[in-house]
């Protein structure tokens, strides 16, 4: 149920492995679309379903469940939602089954939410939490981490009110400000646009996202969101506090503004760390890309000069042991969701290259990580 850019991506998953996939949508051009993309039939299912998967907002999803349930559609059912705690709250307010229940979240997205961007590979390799109750049946959750494995993604399993909080600071948190950065564009003069570059197009790419539907989601998570929004509120009040001593305070005053900002600066480079990727292995937003070098037109400058431009920048670069394999692979490690853009980049440009996940190593093969499980029958919604 919903055939947005999440939905019709795990239909489009699903589909790719053998699951029989319905699809359901309010908007029948959505559903038209991903049918089209080949996410599944919009032919509604002879009878239960193994599993309904609900890609509604938060504030949808308590009443989705409750009018599919009464209709029987499904033997279990999970949502995508970004937050967890409140849908879950209201699902038993309206009597909903709870022992057919668990609440999902698959950590994936776009800066847009229709069916058209949407894609197979989204959750390849990326965290999918399900967040289980003390109701929850095992078959329910057995059948949601099938679910995962089906999609190429890594289950992960939290209390509702631990993934809210977790959720605020690495997922909506970000989109916020994002959105109140490129509200600043709106006074900037022509000129100062001009000048922008990679920085800020970064800072505010997930801006474009849904306004409404990030609404839903931040009004669904308000107390988690707040909570970290007033420490960054702090901080963001001690770093104007230090630039205005800077400007106009004696010597004295600048030099402990000097420092207080210097310290803020190495706090955020310190935060920056504890997700940054390493070679050794690392977290799933990264992606390994094996690159063959193998020719006098095919060597790392050239393909330095590809990816430069691609415009996409890279997180690490592991060049062949010339003692050992002079003409082995290059490996680049890049941000998930920059990875199948600069594949299909470089192999439109004759490269020959394969992925794997960020702890794989730069020589990985192809579809790393990727469980299978039998065939199941499933309704996207």
């Amino acid at each position: 149920m919903g055939t947005g850019l999440i939905g019709t991506s795990v239909a489009l998953a699903l589909s790719a492995r053998g699951v029989t996939t319905h699809l359901i949508d309010r908007n029948p051009e959505n559903v038209r679309i991903a049918a089209a993309l080949g996410a599944g039939t919009a032919a509604p299912p002879g009878g239960p379903v193994d599993l309904a998967v609900v890609a509604v907002p938060p504030s949808d999803v308590a009443r989705t469940v409750a009018e599919y349930q009464k209709r029987e559609l499904a033997r279990a059912y999970t949502d995508v939602a970004s937050v967890k705690a409140a849908p879950y709250a209201q699902c038993a307010e309206l009597g909903c089954d709870l022992t057919t229940l668990v609440g999902g979240h698959p950590m994936a997205g776009g800066e847009r939410s229709g069916p058209l961007d949407a894609r197979a590979d989204l959750f390849t390799d990326r965290p999918w939490v399900f967040t289980p109750a003390v109701e929850t049946s095992e078959n329910t959750l057995n059948v949601a981490l099938e679910l995962a494995s089906l999609c190429g993604a890594v289950p992960v399993v939290l209390d509702a009110d631990d993934h809210d909080r977790a959720v605020a600071l690495v997922s909506h948190l970000p989109h916020l400000l994002a959105s109140l950065t490129g509200a600043r564009l709106l006074d900037g003069e022509e000129y100062a646009l001009r000048l922008a570059g990679r920085g800020m197009r970064d800072a505010v790419r997930t801006a474009g996202g849904d306004a409404g539907l990030w609404a839903d989601i931040l009004a669904s998570n308000a107390s988690a969101v707040g909570a970290v929004l007033a420490e960054l509120s702090a901080d963001l009040g001690r770093a104007a506090h230090a630039l205005d001593r800077l400007a106009h305070g004696g010597p004295e005053q600048r030099g402990d503004a000097y420092e207080e900002l210097t310290g803020l600066l190495r706090r955020g480079s310190e935060g920056r760390d504890r997700i940054a990727p390493s070679l050794g292995g690392g977290a799933g937003s990264y992606v390994w890309l094996s690159v063959a070098v193998d020719g006098p037109d095919r060597r790392a400058e050239h393909l330095l000069a590809d990816v430069s431009t691609s415009r996409v920048g890279l997180e690490r670069m592991v060049l062949p042991d010339e003692s050992v394999h002079p003409d082995g692979p290059v490996g680049l490690l890049v941000a998930r969701e920059t990875a199948w853009p600069l594949s299909e980049a470089l192999r439109d440009r004759g490269w020959a290259v394969q992925r794997g996940t960020a702890g794989a190593g730069p020589v990985p093969a192809d579809g790393a990580g990727i469980a299978a499980g039998p065939a199941r029958h499933a309704a996207a919604m």
